[in-house]
């Protein structure tokens, strides 16, 4: 992963923790209205994969141990991991693209309430995802799979395909680019991936016509299933991050300009809207900013924030970078991974950083946002997230107008009890998380997430869930 030059080290601050009076006079710890539905607290777990499905997609034991145990800490709400709208394979990551999918999701929504006493609320957050291929091996790439065209016969002036493929793999990568494309480079070099500019191709043109069905009714299965509501995920690398945008030049109504980017989430929202009930919440995470050359910036995350208030979303999440831009370049055989560059490392900052330091980076954006939907008569809610571990640092969010809502997501991992501790002020018993990205390693490898802080602890305890290779434990223990 990128790291900031200076590496400068951080350690997580505990502050000082509340005693259960002032717990209880907290903002943190006060109810929030989101649509029609009431938060106990204004405490978020958001959306994090770790990939403890299988390779259909399915709700499984592990799955269900994972969320229950956030849930036995009580926090306001839970967003269950990024799920697919399509009826694709993609390893072991959820789906919700058919309604054979609503029987295993209603059993998880089930466990979430019955953890938390019917404490927590519960999201699932949905997801569309382009194709993404693995480095190829360099004489396979051109001895094989590249697509032999004109340009190419003439650059290297042969006219048999096999001779341009012998011409190409005797280049440099120097010489290869003055006769490949960027695009063609860009495919041997970090692997094949399909944008929403690729509009030669029929099923990318086509986008938005298939995304607000697809996405409408996977929000009507997360209803059946009993979901307090969906989180639409416009952020990071996927698909609908990738409309709004700056870096979508599409020629039809969905690029270039704002209005053009933003048309499609508010087109798959409005679909949304339509295809379940009014109690039904449904909100985005999106981001403050991309954090690459070329990319969206603050204020193109104002612009949204107000068009997605103005169309009637229930809450807003804001999120920042993780992009493919400027991902690192993968072994051979592997796929680009979208928080390897610096726009990864905005969105998971860790212990080793700039003088900014790793905690809170996304309060000024989120501050900036949420200021301009007031100042525009919006009451919409706002999720913001971050490195933020201690009570001191959540409460200044709220008391300073930074979001509504606060995001604890590695933190939750490290310690899922850290909201029933904080509230029964019992806060000098958390176990507060490192910021190492232990947690983030796991998942780059698609390994199963677990936390350095507890995953070789009391192993030999009965009945616990152990990962693959039997070394490490899948939840928290219990303290």
């Amino acid at each position: 992963m990128w790291r900031p030059e200076q590496r400068i080290k951080y350690e997580a601050d505990p502050g000082v923790w509340p005693t259960l009076a002032q717990a209880k006079d907290a903002l943190l710890f006060q109810p929030l209205q989101i649509g029609r539905l009431k938060l106990e607290q204004r405490t978020w777990v958001p959306a994090m994969v770790p990939w403890r499905s299988n390779e259909q997609g399915e709700v499984t034991q592990d799955v269900l141990d994972w969320y229950a145990r956030f849930a036995e800490g009580k926090p306001g709400a839970i967003v269950v991991e990024a799920t697919g709208i399509r009826d694709i394979p993609s390893g072991p990551l959820l789906r919700i693209s058919n309604d054979r999918y609503i029987q295993g999701l209603t059993k998880l929504v089930d466990v979430i309430r019955k953890a938390s006493d019917g404490e927590t609320k519960v999201f699932i957050q949905i997801i569309d995802f382009l194709s993404i291929r693995r480095r190829p091996d360099r004489e396979k790439y051109l001895g094989q799979f590249l697509v032999i065209r004109e340009t190419h016969k003439q650059r290297t002036n042969e006219d048999d395909e096999q001779k341009v493929r012998q011409v190409l793999l005797e280049k440099t990568d120097e010489e290869l680019a003055e006769i490949l494309e960027p695009r063609e480079m860009e495919a041997l070099s970090h692997g094949y991936r399909e944008r929403v500019i690729d509009t030669e191709q029929s099923e990318i043109a086509d986008l938005p016509q298939q995304l607000p069905t697809l996405f409408s009714e996977a929000a009507q299965r997360a209803e059946q299933a009993g979901f307090d509501g969906v989180e639409l995920h416009y952020a990071h690398a996927y698909t609908m991050a990738s409309f709004l945008s700056r870096t979508n030049t599409r020629t039809d109504a969905y690029g270039g300009s704002r209005e053009n980017r933003v048309r499609l989430p508010l087109e798959v929202f409005h679909k949304v809207r339509e295809a379940v009930s009014d109690a039904f919440i449904v909100g985005c995470r999106f981001l403050s900013d991309e954090i690459v050359e070329h990319g969206s910036n603050v204020d193109d995350a104002i612009y949204f924030a107000n068009q997605f208030a103005n169309a009637g979303m229930d809450f807003i999440s804001v999120s920042r970078g993780g992009k493919f831009d400027d991902a690192k370049q993968p072994k051979v055989g592997a796929a680009a991974y979208p928080y390897t560059g610096q726009s990864g490392y905005e969105c998971m900052p860790q212990y080793i950083s700039d003088e900014q330091g790793p905690f809170g980076r996304n309060l000024l954006p989120s501050k900036r946002i949420k200021k301009s939907l007031l100042e525009n008569g919006y009451t919409i809610p706002l999720v913001t997230a971050g490195g933020i571990h201690n009570f001191q640092q959540a409460e200044q969010v709220l008391a300073q107008g930074q979001a509504d809502i606060v995001g604890f997501a590695r933190q939750a991992l490290a310690d899922p009890d850290w909201f029933k501790k904080v509230k029964m002020g019992n806060g000098d018993e958390v176990t507060l998380c490192r910021y190492s990205n232990y947690c983030e390693a796991l998942d780059q490898k698609h390994k199963q997430v677990t936390c350095e802080l507890w995953d070789r602890t009391n192993l030999d305890e009965p009945n616990i869930s152990k990962s693959f290779d039997g070394k490490r434990r899948l939840i928290a223990p219990r303290q």
